[in-house]
């Protein structure tokens, strides 16, 4: 039996997101404006088949196929919104769930941490594959399970306010997601993510 985690899709991917997936995808790269969807399964290999039949339904683009310890996550883009929605239905047929199959999404941690010190910052630019985060701005840290979720979380914030996307990791046993900025866009951007989050319905994450 295969279990759907995440299952979302991104209407229109915002410039930084696109890029960012761009930047650490083996796949296909993604550009922006087009539609994505995520999808998050467990056990992790299951994720194989998966794509599988999104690829065999669809004419979509895989980004991201990644088989991690217990979960795998699977993205694929294209322009044409209604092939991503046919390789989603395609997926759901095959696992016999639908999108309310998912779990919900869990804040587990989110914080804002104004002035940042400089090596702070230059601990935080070490570790990013975005935007450099510069000494004196805000932070915005977010953990959030299922994992697959961080990239929803990543481009409703860049639609909300002007922020930099630092990092964002959208696999594994939880998704993280760091933005810097303006104190006053930081806090938009937070606002933004709660409420996406918010609304995503599915299966109660205990």
């Amino acid at each position: 039996m295969i279990e759907i985690r995440t299952f979302t899709y991104i209407d229109i991917l915002q410039p930084q997101v696109a890029a960012f997936i761009a930047t650490i995808c083996q796949g296909y790269l993604p550009l922006e404006e087009q539609a994505s969807l995520f999808i998050e399964v467990a056990p992790g290999i299951a994720i194989n088949k998966i794509t599988d039949r999104a690829m065999k339904s669809a004419n979509v683009y895989p980004g991201m196929q990644i088989v991690e310890r217990s979960y795998g996550l699977l993205e694929i883009h294209s322009f044409d919104q209604g092939e991503i929605r046919a390789a989603g239905d395609a997926v759901l047929d095959y696992t016999q769930a639908t999108e309310l199959s998912r779990l919900k999404p869990k804040i587990l941690s989110s914080e804002i941490i104004t002035g940042v010190d400089g090596y702070q910052a230059m601990i935080i630019n070490r570790m990013r594959h975005g935007q450099f985060l510069l000494q004196g701005e805000t932070l915005y840290v977010l953990e959030v399970h299922p994992a697959g979720y961080t990239a929803l979380a990543a481009n409703e914030a860049e639609k909300a306010a002007s922020v930099n996307l630092l990092e964002m990791t959208t696999f594994g046993a939880f998704g993280r997601l760091y933005l810097g900025g303006k104190e006053s866009e930081i806090h938009e951007a937070a606002k933004a993510i709660q409420f996406a989050l918010s609304s995503i319905q599915g299966r109660d994450n205990p």
